[in-house]
């Protein structure tokens, strides 16, 4: 049962977090201003690939010309092409977000987890290491989601517990990611963050599968991305900070 509490405790955060930035308007609003950023950067490389997903797809397919049913096939293929594009930004969402907004969420996430003495290093000193930890990252977000969306097309098995399975996977990761700032003021490197979130593998897939739901309605993610950082910078400095 403690890994239940633990889950639903991670959950918590995520909420307190939302109340922080409920209760400091004015940080709500400076968190907003890179997210509004990297959505927009989204939508318009969405719209871009909806409207040339034919013919990406005729591109691709070369073999098919000679095919009488190529048309459908094509339009089947640019279908999948846009609905990988869409997946592609969900799970990357956070990752630009935080890269483009790192000035931004290290202000709010020291604002929020206030350390008498911490690790702090001008932003484009750490820019390198977050787009390099975060492409890493990334790396294990597709070893684990490639396979589950293969599986997705097992009957049963695909609509039922594959879909579970991704959500926990990426509620993970959002964790690793959202986490990053406040545990790097800690002095934390790459490994030992994850090494710490193992060790409390219940508290960061509650908190992060709760972000993770709440990112996949498109706007959502844009207003609900400042509570995320206050949230897991009080998941940090509540949790993980007291068992590392």
């Amino acid at each position: 049962m403690r890994s239940v509490r633990d889950f639903t405790s991670g959950v918590g955060f995520f909420f307190q977090g939302l109340g922080w930035v409920a209760r400091n308007g004015r940080w709500w609003l400076f968190g907003l201003i890179p997210a509004l950023i990297a959505f927009s950067v989204y939508v318009v490389a969405l719209i871009f690939l909806g409207n040339n997903a034919t013919e990406v797809a005729t591109f691709l397919t070369p073999f098919a010309d000679s095919w009488s049913w190529r048309e459908l096939f094509r339009t089947l293929v640019g279908i999948a092409l846009f609905l990988g594009g869409l997946a592609l930004a969900v799970l990357t969402f956070t990752a630009i977000t935080l890269a483009i907004g790192e000035p931004f969420y290290e202000r709010l996430s020291a604002a929020v987890d206030v350390l008498e003495s911490a690790d702090e290093q001008p932003w484009w000193r750490t820019l390198p290491r977050s787009i390099r930890d975060s492409l890493v990252t990334l790396f294990y977000v597709l070893v684990f989601t490639v396979p589950l969306f293969f599986l997705g097309f097992v009957p049963v098995v695909g609509q039922t517990v594959v879909p579970v399975l991704g959500a926990l996977v990426s509620g993970f990761f959002l964790t690793v990611e959202l986490t990053t700032l406040a545990l790097e003021r800690r002095g934390m490197a790459r490994k030992a963050r994850f090494a710490l979130l193992r060790a409390n593998k219940a508290s960061a897939l509650g908190f992060g599968v709760a972000v993770f739901l709440l990112f996949l309605v498109p706007f959502v993610a844009v207003i609900a991305m400042p509570a995320a950082v206050a949230g897991a910078a009080l998941l940090v400095r509540t949790r993980l900070a007291a068992t590392s």
